[in-house]
């Protein structure tokens, strides 16, 4: 749940400056290296990168480097964050491991999906937790700015400097202090397809948003749904207008958007949702139809993929590389043969790449939540995670070895060899009433615009409300 990269100027500008330009290269690097890696046929990168650069790629020859902590026998922390199912179970294990090397207890909270409305309502009664891992850049600012957070440490920062590019730091920060750890990245512009479904239907993998709709009808014509939509989880509906609308619109509305300059009245918003409509509004390409779809959550789109062996009830589902934890852990398939990926199709000229992440933060003084946040911005802690799967890591100095396979170990390289040159999630920007707030802002319009996507003026004027609101302007 919870990153679009493209090129960018300016990053020490701040988190919200991170990526005001993009340049053809680096997408379409991005988007061959995602290619070749789906299709197992990278085996150059097997070994975790060619040109050795310390710093750089995580190349071979990179040895993990032991990051020191305080004994913190007897003390209690509380972690909270959004993960369930195999994501708690893979963090849980880093967790552990901070024990073992503090004496530390640290239990895991659950938050939900509405994570700023859980820590604000455990901040008000005086009981928030010692670390929130949180999915929205904007959250991060808004507890910063009431002065919820606890600014990073010496050893902490020390650990950034070394680990992480600028921007990466950057988005941690608010007014030039830096609050948050990125220990957790997502590529979210890929789209995951059963193998057997392609081949029985006799389709490949498109290129461009008409391919792929061509494509997703011969699909529907061998039998089988072609797209699984999690319309259940309004996040994944975000995700799916940003892709369609930083391919089409471009990167500098896609700023503009993200930062509420234009409204989503505009003429780009409306060109968007209509070309999300053809797909959206079409019941044979989506499983169960818009209906369907909206009673499905997010693991359950990914499982009717890929569960059903040469038989699913889907051939195609959207979303980042965690995906893989759920193939891996929820059915049978091995992903790099039963189980591919492709670029999220290209809308305009090329095709978009959006990135996300999850940021631990502070909400609480001392020594024992200062040394959790210095252990997650270290190569141990992401080694852990990367070694377990559906984990892509920001931190540049993690060796891609720890990688499970080539699939997840080039979509890495992918991020890492970008640099500074990104851009976030739209909805993991804004006031999480509006991008991060199950059942509200604009989860809630999308859910709508997807039971009724010829109606798009009418989910233009909720966004618009709903985003004016939020935004304050």
């Amino acid at each position: 749940m919870r990153t679009t990269l493209t090129t960018a100027n300016g990053a020490a500008r701040g988190a919200r400056s991170a990526g005001r330009h993009t340049t053809r290269t680096t997408r379409a690097v991005l988007a061959a290296v995602t290619a070749s890696a789906l299709a197992l046929t990278a085996a150059g990168c097997g070994g975790g990168g060619d040109d050795g650069k310390e710093g750089e790629s995580g190349g071979e020859g990179k040895s993990s480097v032991t990051v020191d902590l305080p004994k913190l026998t007897g003390e209690k922390l509380q972690v909270a964050a959004v993960w369930t199912g195999a994501e708690q179970k893979n963090f849980k294990a880093v967790l552990d491991e901070f024990e073992k090397r503090t004496g530390a207890e640290v239990s895991f909270v659950p938050t939900g999906d509405s994570i700023s409305t859980f820590l604000g309502t455990k901040i008000e009664g005086g009981q928030p937790p010692d670390i929130a891992l949180l999915p929205q850049v904007g959250a991060l600012k808004q507890f910063a700015a009431q002065g919820k957070l606890k600014p990073a440490g010496e050893e902490a920062q020390e650990q950034l400097e070394k680990n992480f590019s600028q921007g990466w730091r950057d988005l941690g920060t608010h007014e030039g202090r830096q609050y948050g750890v990125y220990f957790k990245a997502a590529n979210k512009s890929l789209i995951w397809y059963n193998t057997a479904a392609f081949e029985n239907a006799g389709v490949e993998e498109p290129g461009t948003w008409d391919d792929f709709l061509r494509t997703a009808r011969t699909i529907s014509d061998s039998g089988v749904a072609p797209v699984s939509v999690g319309g259940a989880d309004g996040w994944t509906l975000t995700d799916w207008f940003e892709n369609v609308y930083l391919s089409q619109a471009g990167p500098e509305k896609y700023d503009q958007l993200a930062e509420h300059e234009i409204k989503w009245t505009d003429p780009s918003v409306k060109e968007a949702l209509e070309t999300l409509g053809e797909l959206f509004g079409d019941k044979t390409l989506i499983a169960g139809g818009p209906e369907g779809a909206l009673q499905t959550e997010f693991p359950k789109s990914v499982t009717q993929t890929f569960a059903g062996g040469d038989a699913p009830e889907a051939a195609m589902v959207f979303e980042g590389d965690f995906v893989a934890v759920n193939i891996s852990s929820d059915t049978k398939a091995e992903i790099g043969t039963d189980a591919k990926v492709f670029p999220f199709p290209a809308v305009g000229g090329e095709s978009p790449v959006v990135s996300a992440g999850d940021v631990a933060v502070a909400l609480k003084d001392g020594k024992g939540p200062q040394a959790l946040l210095t252990f997650l911005a270290s190569t141990d802690a992401a080694e852990i995670w990367a070694k377990a799967g559906g984990f892509i890591s920001p931190n540049k100095e993690l060796d891609l070895k720890a990688y499970p396979d080539d699939v997840q170990r080039d979509i890495a390289k992918a991020l890492i060899d970008a640099g500074d040159d990104f851009r976030f999630d739209m909805s993991d920007q804004a006031p999480a009433s509006f991008g991060g707030t199950k059942g509200e802002g604009e989860w809630k319009a999308l859910q709508d615009f997807l039971k009724n996507p010829d109606d798009v003026a009418g989910a233009q004027k909720r966004l618009e409300a709903e985003a004016a609101k939020a935004y304050k302007n």
